[in-house]
């Protein structure tokens, strides 16, 4: 007999969300909802306020990441301003961009994935969090938050606060990096590396070690988008825009963001408040009475039974780097060329 399985509340994410699986008369799992049930409104209230209050308002759409909402508006607010911001400005936005990019993934790494991959999946439920891999791992545990302290602290040495700083705004920033800060930044920077190593070795090992669940996870066809400057390298603040598709081809380059428009469309799903995105010009492949589905790990979003000629776009951490077509990483000394994904279709 077919039934539906509701897993209410969904923990590990910033905000509220439930999962649906629809189980089939043979007992297996014929389709899959991922519901965000908590209904936001920042587009509706943010209508008729002034610009320069956007950076300050669309911020508090998240807590973990607020940096990002922070400086998209704040570089919308260049824009109406017509200007260019001051070189400084510019690198300080990167920097704290960055270091936003380091909390947020060590809290993903070290809180939410790693007790499930590092005790393993079969391990307690009750023990199968932050507080089980301290009494596992001590060391390794607090070098995980001592990362997240890391990019939360020098947020706050740029911004004064480490969630929702009123720093970026329209034009530049509010202040500048004191000679304080970049003297602490610097003592940080070795322990920070030697912990990112860590955990990327430790990922390394679980790839190896779920090799079935490498392939068959988000394993689907989609477009990628993703920031590139103009050799096709990484970017994170300011360059053009990157579609590719599952075989690594380029689809659209050199977009410029203010263009996007022409280029993104979104998808209203009825199980969710979470919107699906998907490149325009060829169109949605989700129609009629089929439903979205959104990876909350990654922020992405496909069609549950999608085709090869599916269209939808991810934009995820995954999507924003492989569009790219090479990265500069602090262990080499040349740029690091793009490999594509184990699981890409």
């Amino acid at each position: 007999m077919s039934k539906r399985i509701v897993i209410d509340p969904v923990t590990r994410i910033e905000g509220h969300a439930k999962i649906s699986l629809f189980v089939d008369d043979a007992g297996n799992v014929s389709d899959a909802e991922f519901h965000v049930v908590e209904f936001r409104g920042f587009e509706k209230f943010c209508e008729g306020r002034p610009y320069s209050e956007m950076p300050g308002i669309t911020q508090r759409i998240c807590g973990i990441c607020p940096i990002s909402h922070m400086l998209a508006s704040a570089k919308a607010g260049d824009a109406i301003m017509a200007v260019s911001i001051p070189p400084a400005a510019d690198k300080l936005r990167r920097l704290i961009n960055l270091v936003q990019l380091v909390q947020s993934h060590a809290l993903s790494f070290f809180h939410l994935s790693a007790p499930d991959f590092l005790l393993g999946w079969e391990s307690p439920a009750a023990q199968r969090n932050v507080f089980g891999l301290i009494a596992n791992n001590t060391d390794l545990a607090r070098a995980g938050i001592r990362l997240r302290q890391f990019g939360q602290e020098i947020i706050e040495v740029l911004g004064s606060k480490k969630i929702h700083p009123a720093w970026a705004v329209p034009g530049g920033v509010r202040s500048p990096l004191t000679r304080e800060g970049a003297a602490k930044i610097a003592a940080w920077l070795p322990e920070a590396f030697a912990t990112t190593r860590v955990a990327l070795d430790l990922f390394k090992q679980v790839l190896t070690t779920h090799q079935r669940e490498v392939q068959l996870y988000g394993n689907f066809p989609s477009l990628f988008m993703g920031l590139v400057d103009p050799d096709g390298g990484w970017e994170h603040h300011g360059g053009k825009l990157r579609f590719t598709d599952s075989s690594d081809s380029i689809i659209a380059d050199q977009i410029d963001p203010k263009d996007y428009l022409t280029v993104i469309g979104e998808q209203v799903q009825n199980s969710s408040y979470l919107k699906s995105p998907y490149y325009l010009p060829l169109g949605p492949t989700c129609t009629g009475s089929a439903r979205w589905h959104a990876s909350t790990s990654v922020h992405t979003w496909a069609c549950p039974k999608p085709t090869p000629n599916s269209k939808t776009s991810s934009p995820s951490p995954m999507a924003r780097s492989l569009p790219r077509s090479s990265i500069i990483t602090p262990g080499s000394s040349k740029s690091s060329p793009r490999s594509k994904p184990s699981n890409a279709i």
